[in-house]
């Protein structure tokens, strides 16, 4: 445990992280590198983890690299994978060789289990942090020199800052900010996903099988034993409804119809229904993320949802580059926070607007939008459009390095 953690008074840079996520757990190994001593505390009774893909690359994968976590993420880096379209009943309709998402990747990425990188960045920061499980935020009162929290467990802990990366339902949040209904959007789609204890056999070793119907995605990958996974959205009118039901339930009610490798997932959520992430897909939006000594990070104070394929390295990006501006701004902890806000807010708008108009391609709302897209993705498989589409995609990724460095 980190020096300073424990007894009396309040040192010069202390923190209290709320949550144990990638985002709460990214920023308490900046800020301890930085020369905080940090304390962290989760609601949940102990460490939990998820089956579902996550992507770090660009800022995410240079903000890794900071934080000296990517040699043991290369350990367990999924790589890419053959991709496969099919129909209802499991059987192929289109291929997209792993060597295209390869190229739309490129060489700075690494694919990984967010439990797989929840768990790197915990290896990293127990030696260095406190970390207290079954402890939430009660009440938070502060003035221009310190933040004091009152936690769940009856102690009351003093800071300079108070952060809370505590995710969509943050406790932090509610308490400082206002009632979670002033922030989040609810995109009206459930999200399921959960590991696959026994390898789908359905689905050839290497290969990720994708149904894509009207308002509806099934995605089943077999990448191994201990590495293969599920992943299904859909449109519902009634989020809360779904949400009564629990995943088992209404996940068996929304795909049990379909072929190929999903009713053997389905069998094994049924087995272990605890163990699936389950959700309404919601963004938050709000005027500001700090207020004094307090900030949100990471989805409590943006969620840009799974549709946008970015929320683990916009965290891991929030909590490198909150350190930094702490560092530049001094004991001054409000400018230090505007400063860093400033700089993200452009990045969340971009990801937030592409997430919502990317629903469609998980959701299709109609028949003739999955032609188009089934059309799309066979032409640009041609060799001459290939190219094409590869070139663009370089040139796209060289603007952004530009963009990121000036």
């Amino acid at each position: 445990m980190a020096d300073g953690i424990a007894g009396s008074g309040v040192p010069a840079r202390r923190v209290v992280v709320a949550g144990a996520g990638i985002a709460g757990l990214a920023t308490a190994l900046r800020l301890h590198q930085a020369g905080w001593a940090v304390l962290v505390v989760e609601r949940a009774p102990a460490r939990r983890s998820s089956g579902y893909l996550v992507n770090l690359l660009g800022q995410g994968y240079g903000a890794a690299e900071r934080l000296g976590v990517l040699p043991e993420l290369a350990d367990r880096d999924l790589g890419v994978f053959t991709s496969i379209l099919v129909k209802s009943d499991g059987r192929q309709k289109v291929v997209v060789p792993a060597a295209f998402a390869q190229a739309a990747l490129g060489a700075r990425a690494i694919t990984v289990f967010r439990g797989d990188l929840e768990s790197t960045l915990y290896d990293a920061v127990c030696e260095v942090a406190e970390i207290r499980f079954g402890t939430t935020v009660r009440a938070v009162t502060q003035d221009a020199d310190e933040v004091q929290v009152e936690l769940s467990d009856g102690t009351s802990e003093r800071a300079k800052l108070l952060v809370g990366a505590d995710g969509l339902h943050s406790g932090v949040r509610e308490v400082v900010f206002g009632p979670e209904t002033d922030f989040r959007v609810d995109l009206r789609h459930m999200v399921g996903a959960f590991p696959l204890d026994r390898v789908p056999r359905e689905v050839p070793e290497g290969v990720g099988t994708t149904f894509i119907g009207p308002r509806r995605t099934a995605a089943v990958i077999n990448l191994g034993p201990g590495r293969s996974s599920a992943f299904f959205t859909y449109r519902t009118a009634d989020p809360a409804a779904e949400l009564r039901r629990g995943p088992a339930q209404a996940l068996a009610a929304a795909f049990g119809d379909l072929g190929g490798g999903v009713p053997n997932a389905l069998r094994q959520l049924q087995a272990d229904p605890a163990g699936a992430y389950f959700d309404s897909a919601s963004q938050v939006v709000m005027d500001t993320w700090s207020q004094g000594r307090v900030v949100l990070l990471g989805d409590a104070a943006w969620c840009v949802t799974l549709f946008a394929g970015y929320g683990a390295a916009l965290a891991l990006t929030g909590a490198d580059e909150l350190g930094t501006a702490l560092a530049e701004h001094g004991s001054d902890v409000p400018a230090a926070l505007a400063h860093w806000e400033t700089l993200l807010r452009p990045e969340i708008r971009k990801r937030q607007a592409l997430a919502r108009k990317g629903i469609s391609q998980y959701a299709p709302p109609t028949k003739a939008h999955i032609w188009a897209r089934d059309l799309m993705i066979r032409a640009i498989q041609l060799p001459g459009i290939r190219g094409l589409v590869q070139r663009a995609i370089q040139r796209a990724k060289q603007s952004a390095t530009v963009r990121q460095n000036s």
